[in-house]
């Protein structure tokens, strides 16, 4: 057993998921990163710093959400821990559907298998994916924050978390438009019904495997590939602004969709059209041109 005894610096990426039909499926990492620095202390327990977002609420030991999946990490490494020490520094928005907390449980899996040394081989990528997955409750956001890229992740029939990297095309460029007010994920995905109609399940996994195609050989099809029947409507009481934005959007013909649970709304666009998208963003939200995030979480 061999663990690190210095610090390390893990960097990940911001992620938009479901991608309008892609429900709980489809991942894209975003080029927002959030930091940590992570290391061993003497000291027993567990001490956090954190600059940025959550800086004035968020908790500083073991109940923060990156020393809770650390931890467990390194219990399923037979890692012990004694103390330890992180700084985080936030940029990634909370609670707007761009994976935040996604980020944070990536980030923290690294972090945990990078510091354990020798032990945390014992974790290959698909181990991670599926810890990080477990935790988080679905693998879209994770998948595309441990991989970077464009991602599908699935749940197969052992109930383990799986995912692939699939190279986008280059053309595509993302805006994401981020309004000042957030919505619990918990809250919004208890607005989703338990069943939906046939025709609506079929409306979706055609655009899904459409999505696929667009999103690697031509874009041109993303406006039909992101289109959606079986969530975005149902959480509209959550996020009418947002929604109406999303309408507005698809009415000119733009590929918007809400990102995740929302309420920030992500357009799928290109050179030729991105000013276009920008101004065409209300003044109660803030809109960020950024590119796709080839690289998932990593030690730096």
């Amino acid at each position: 057993m061999s663990k690190v005894s210095g610090a390390v610096r893990v960097v990940v990426p911001a992620s938009s998921a479901n991608l309008g039909s892609g429900f709980d499926s489809a991942g894209l990492a975003l080029s927002m990163f959030d930091e940590i620095e992570a290391s061993f202390t003497d000291k027993p327990g567990v001490q956090v710093d954190v600059d940025g977002e959550g800086r004035n609420s968020l908790p500083r030991d073991e109940n923060h959400l990156i020393a809770r999946v650390m931890l467990k990490t390194f219990a399923n490494l037979s890692m012990p821990v004694q103390g330890l020490y992180l700084r985080c520094i936030n940029r990634i928005p909370h609670g707007r559907g761009l994976g935040s907390s996604a980020a944070a449980i990536s980030a923290a899996v690294v972090a945990a298998r990078a510091l354990a040394g020798t032990q945390g081989t014992r974790m290959d990528d698909e181990g991670a994916l599926e810890l990080a997955s477990s935790i988080e409750g679905h693998p879209d956001n994770v998948a595309a924050c441990l991989y970077g890229g464009f991602t599908v992740s699935w749940i197969d029939e052992q109930s383990l978390a799986r995912a692939v990297k699939i190279k986008a095309h280059e053309s595509i460029i993302p805006v994401v438009m981020i309004p000042k007010f957030e919505v619990d994920t918990e809250q919004a995905r208890a607005l989703l019904p338990s069943h939906v109609p046939h025709r609506d399940a079929a409306y979706n996994v055609a655009r899904s495997a459409l999505l696929v195609h667009a999103m690697t050989n031509d874009p041109d099809y993303l406006f039909e590939a992101t289109a959606d029947r079986i969530h975005q409507e149902y959480r509209r009481p959550s996020m009418q602004s947002a929604s109406a934005l999303v309408t507005s959007l698809r009415m000119k013909n733009h590929a918007a969709y809400i990102s995740g649970s929302g309420p920030s709304v992500c357009v799928l666009t290109n050179s030729k059209n991105v000013e276009e998208v920008i101004s065409l963003v209300p003044d109660d939200f803030d809109a960020q041109q950024l590119e796709i995030a080839e690289a998932g979480a990593s030690v730096q």
